[in-house]
């Protein structure tokens, strides 16, 4: 999944890329308000993570901007006030949940993926859809009446891509948008790859190939 990091903070906004891409996100780190409004027209983000305290245009202006524009971009909402007039103002402006700092880096990886399994539609405390369930700690699946199995950070990256999305027709160059970040050059055939490998792991039939088109998960 790629993730909209907007931080101005020079040792967190760093300290958080380098968190959550370790537990497989792609993430592009966004240090001003203006080229963060501007990144959240592209339609390659499933989720932002936005601080409020930002230098060139506040964090709820850049929210209520992309609202008004009829954005639906999930938002989580970073910032150091705890004050309850500033949530408020918030979810007025369109947040989809918030964080206060000091926090938790954990705390806001459970919060992310609760978010995005509420955008998606997936109920639960984990992501299950078709007889799969994702275990997002020990990055591993298993499969329905089955033992866990152990994926790569790739593969992990890619399953969890099309769990989010099943039944939709994903091509190539979206699923490289959501799973490298921008310091990473990827050839896109490189996707057959690990695709191949992953049906091995959870069956060729629940990754459909669209010849040119893309790829569909089977729901």
């Amino acid at each position: 999944m790629r993730v909209l990091l907007v931080e101005d903070d020079p040792v967190l906004g760093p300290d958080l890329k380098q968190e959550l891409a370790r537990s497989g996100y792609a993430v592009d780190l966004v240090d001003n308000g203006v080229d963060a409004e501007a990144a959240g027209y592209e339609d390659i983000y499933d989720i932002a993570v936005l601080d409020l305290g930002l230098p060139g245009r506040p964090g709820l202006e850049v929210l209520d901007n992309w609202r008004k524009r009829k954005n639906a971009l999930p938002v989580l909402i970073l910032t150091a006030r705890s004050a309850w007039q500033e949530r408020v103002d918030g979810f007025e402006a369109g947040a989809d949940d918030y964080l206060c700092k000091p926090f938790h880096t954990e705390e806001l990886l459970l919060r992310m993926s609760a978010l995005l399994r509420r955008v998606h539609q997936q109920a639960g405390a984990a992501l299950e859809v078709a007889g799969l369930v994702l275990d997002e700690k020990t990055q591993s699946v298993v499969p329905e009446g089955q033992a866990p199995v152990s994926l790569t950070g790739t593969e992990y990256r890619l399953l969890r891509y099309f769990m989010h999305n099943p039944a939709r027709v994903l091509s190539k160059l979206q699923l490289v948008e959501h799973l490298y970040d921008d310091a990473v050059e990827n050839d896109s055939n490189v996707i057959e790859a690990y695709i191949k490998m992953l049906r091995k792991k959870i069956g060729h039939d629940r990754i459909e190939t669209r010849r040119g088109q893309g790829y569909v998960f089977r729901p």
